[in-house]
């Protein structure tokens, strides 16, 4: 290959990872073309990209990104995948297709999340994780039950007075006795 075209598709990769803070790096093992055809589809509609790329020009790509870590220690066929709505629901998605039938040979072989390197268990632990709208609804939860835990707290109190109260008035009517406001 030439120079030439090896920098083409060094900058078309540096283009394309511009901004992408996490990614997995996976082995497709002895997935056929069909199945990788099928693969992409099915991660293209959750907006996840996966890209084969020879390791060393990944490499120099990746050289001086928080993205270097992914590939340290790796050889053989390998792909990144990164994009969806966050790093959660990538991982949680690729650990879905790699328990399917169709796709038992896709093996997380790494990756790399704000800067550090994640091993190939790693993946199986951050899809564990709640994703980000769990997360803001889980945020949002936690803020208003502290708002509703203290009106709960003032209007008990009222209205426990206002029953005393209430409770007063009907024995002071049933003896007889007038009430007056001072």
């Amino acid at each position: 290959m030439s120079k030439l075209v090896k920098q083409l598709m060094m900058d078309d990769l540096q283009s394309r990872l511009q901004g992408v803070g996490d990614v997995f790096v996976v082995s497709l093992g002895q997935l056929d073309a069909q199945k990788t055809t099928t693969l992409r589809l099915t991660l293209r509609k959750k907006n996840i990209s996966l890209q084969l790329i020879k390791n060393a020009l990944a490499k120099r790509v990746l050289a001086e990104t928080p993205l270097a870590p992914a590939l340290e220690n790796l050889s053989g066929m390998l792909a990144l995948c990164w994009g969806g709505e966050d790093v959660v629901d990538l991982a949680k998605e690729l650990n879905r297709l790699a328990e399917l039938d169709d796709f038992e040979q896709l093996e997380c072989r790494g990756g790399a999340m704000d800067g550090s390197k994640l091993e190939p268990d790693d993946l199986k632990k951050v899809a564990k994780w709640p994703n980000r709208t769990e997360q803001l609804s889980i945020l949002s939860g936690q803020m208003l039950s502290a708002g509703a835990t203290l009106s709960g707290q003032l209007l008990g109190a009222g209205s426990s007075l206002a029953s005393q109260i209430k409770s007063r008035m009907e024995d002071l009517e049933k003896t007889g006795d007038e009430v007056t406001a001072t």
